[in-house]
């Protein structure tokens, strides 16, 4: 469970202090809903910088469109998207996102923001390789739709404050963020940018804990370590 003392003016005082330190991430960067959703799946378990160049391979070849996904041959696909890794194993995922996509929605964003949300979620998780984060990156950052998205470093940087008690599960730990913050898209999507920013620079394996925007807030031994 989550510790008591992050209460919401807590929570809220931590969004605050990173936004003024860090300043806004400007996240998701991409051109148009398609291209996050696609991205959404390129990024599992690899760097960002490694889905930037699956995208522009995408790009050069005109295929961020989802009939041209559809039709492009998966073994082909697989090789455009190989800097991303999994490149096999994304490639089905893609594949079947975009079977998806067209069937339900005939590829229309507009269309599928009309979709109830949880209704809407529960299929996305239905799909092949689509889990949990994934699935609310879409929801957040392509739909506009107010999902918190946890990830490993929303996990890291709660368990090293000891805002965490023990291992809770992906969906109570979403639900922490959505009793205690306003259900804003936009203040979801920063927070989330913001926490992502915090773990990949300074709440790393090895961490710098020193130089940290969130060091004030660290139990005391962990600070003057």
């Amino acid at each position: 469970m989550v510790q008591k003392q992050l209460n919401r003016d807590t929570l809220l005082e931590i969004y605050r202090h990173l936004l003024k330190t860090i300043g806004p991430r400007h996240w998701w960067p991409a051109d148009g809903p398609f291209e996050v959703m696609v991205g959404a799946i390129l990024t599992q378990n690899t760097a960002w910088t490694n889905v930037k160049k699956a995208i522009a391979n995408l790009k050069e070849r005109g295929l961020l469109d989802p009939h041209k996904l559809q039709q492009i041959p998966e073994r082909e696909l697989a090789e455009l998207i190989r800097p991303s890794g999994y490149f096999n194993q994304k490639a089905k995922k893609l594949k079947a996102f975009v079977e998806y996509f067209l069937r339900r929605f005939g590829g229309s964003v507009e269309r599928m923001k009309q979709e109830d949300p949880e209704k809407l979620r529960a299929e996305l998780l239905e799909l092949y390789g689509i889990g949990p984060e994934t699935a609310d990156s879409i929801l957040l950052y392509a739909l506009e739709m107010p999902y918190f998205v946890i990830d490993a470093y929303t996990y890291r940087i709660f368990e090293r404050h000891s805002w965490l008690n023990g291992r809770i599960s992906y969906r109570e730990f979403q639900e922490f963020f959505h009793k205690n913050l306003p259900k804003d898209v936009a203040l979801f999507n920063e927070f989330h940018a913001l926490l992502d920013y915090v773990g990949h620079f300074y709440c790393r394996r090895i961490p710098n804990c020193p130089e940290c925007p969130l060091r004030d807030w660290l139990p005391d031994q962990e600070r003057k370590g």
